[in-house]
């Protein structure tokens, strides 16, 4: 039944989903309309929010530029690419390779979600290229939406957007909730049994018996071979020259490479002893970047592993203003409190954790942001908490649930695997589409019966 779901979705999607950039197109239209129609502003005003949220993800999405090249920079380099290989040589038929990339996804998700995203893509085009070698049948999109999955995961952990935010001092809802530390959501008996069951257990599962039958598998040949083609040892092979110049000693020099990979270990040595395991975007590409320039040893070398990766980034580059855009008439407009307001409504004590798991789910559609939204329906979430006598920890744990369920659906996140492994968002939707309706039940039933 799993198998079959997961084939007519995938039929469904393929048919039917858009590049991700109609995708979001279509939700800057229906968001525009909504504020003028529900939220009554006018034409003008929804285009001026419209312009205004355009340009508020550039720093976001530069840096999600960064974790996509300097971790696939990373995972081609000496060593590591070794160390990838031998793991995602271990499966042996479509059902391991699917399960196995959905744990290491979903386990580096949990740690964090940049890190999670990158490892997860990585990891499966990896699964994909070994067994092609080992002439070992794997349907290439469903690994790949299997190294997708993590971002159902990833808010219950270590960079838990919502989490963090209401554990810092000054935050902007601190005068309504004070200040949140980690033990009462990322670190609470309901965040840890939530998470592990569907990281250790029910997301592999699904995949597991998702996958479809060896004739009905098609590899990554079929979908992307010009990746088999390429020689990912070539950003670290130099070019014999007949004549090396100053330039070329500069270019391959390891004491320059040396000399930076030594200021930024110290910098990141020091950065822990300050902040602790305090994991953000900035100090993950920090790290990957550190990491690639001693394995790749010389700067131009890695250079040449950056260019590689760079042309996986231009979904990013295009795609997160419209996303901005949409965020700012959502937020600008008064929307989201209206939204917000429509599923509280039916809000009681008991059935509170279910109702802002939905609402989360509804909004990440619109703002898919774990930040961002949290910005937009965090201060209607937490006056209906206090005012209903639900723990405010228990309240940004179900949040977190529905922004990163919907995940699934909304191909925002997949934006940077898609790069990575050359597939289409219709390639793998029907797959993570299948896997957010069968995890459904899971998230219901743990957010309204394990114990806060």
């Amino acid at each position: 039944m799993v198998r079959t779901l997961g084939r007519v979705l995938s039929r469904l999607s393929e048919e039917y989903m858009p590049n991700p950039l109609i995708f979001a197109i279509i939700l800057t239209l229906v968001a525009y309309l909504m504020g003028v129609v529900v939220a009554q502003n006018t034409f003008m005003e929804m285009l001026g929010h419209w312009y205004t949220g355009f340009w508020s993800l550039l720093t976001f999405a530069m840096q999600m530029v960064l974790i996509l090249v300097t971790g696939h920079a990373l995972a081609v380099a000496p060593g590591v690419r070794d160390l990838i290989r031998n793991l995602a040589g271990r499966p042996n038929n479509n059902a391991q390779a699917a399960a196995l990339t959905a744990l290491v996804a979903g386990v580096f998700a949990w740690i964090n979600w940049g890190l999670g995203l990158i490892v997860g893509a990585l990891f499966a085009l990896e699964v994909a290229r070994q067994a092609h070698a080992r002439g070992v049948k794997v349907h290439y999109p469903i690994v790949a939406a299997a190294g997708y999955s993590g971002q159902m995961v990833w808010h219950w952990g270590l960079s838990s957007s919502a989490g963090l935010l209401v554990a810092t001092e000054g935050h902007f809802l601190q005068d309504m909730i004070g200040i949140v530390p980690l033990t009462q959501t990322v670190f609470s008996s309901y965040a840890l049994i939530n998470s592990a069951i569907l990281v250790l257990l029910v997301v592999p599962l699904i995949f597991y018996l998702m996958a479809p039958r060896k004739e009905e598998s098609v590899g990554i040949e079929g979908y992307a071979p010009e990746l088999l083609a390429q020689d990912e040892t070539a950003a670290t092979q130099l070019e014999a020259r007949e004549r090396v110049t100053f330039a070329d000693r500069l270019e391959n020099s390891r004491l320059l490479s040396g000399l930076v990979a030594l200021m930024a270990v110290v910098y990141i040595i020091r950065y822990f002893l300050d902040h602790g395991f305090d994991l953000n975007l900035n100090i993950v590409n920090f790290v990957f970047l550190a990491a690639g320039v001693i394995l790749h040893q010389t700067p131009i070398r890695y250079m040449k592993a950056i260019q590689d990766a760079i042309g996986g980034a231009s979904g990013i580059v295009l795609q997160f203003p419209f996303y901005g855009g949409i965020m700012g008439m959502i937020r600008y407009s008064g929307l989201g409190e209206i939204i917000a307001n429509w599923f509280l409504n039916f809000a009681t004590p008991f059935t509170y954790p279910a109702i802002v798991w939905l609402t989360g789910g509804f909004m990440n559609l619109f703002v898919p942001s774990g930040g961002g939204e949290w910005a937009v329906i965090g201060p209607i979430l937490s006056k209906v908490s206090l005012e209903l006598g639900v723990p405010i920890g228990k309240t940004i744990i179900a949040y977190g649930a529905g922004d990163m369920w919907t995940n699934m659906f909304q191909p925002f996140w997949a934006i940077a695997l898609l790069g990575i492994t050359r597939l289409r968002a219709r390639d793998i939707i029907g797959y993570t589409t299948t896997l957010l309706i069968l995890a459904a039940p899971v998230f219901l039933l743990g957010l309204l019966f394990i114990p806060y």
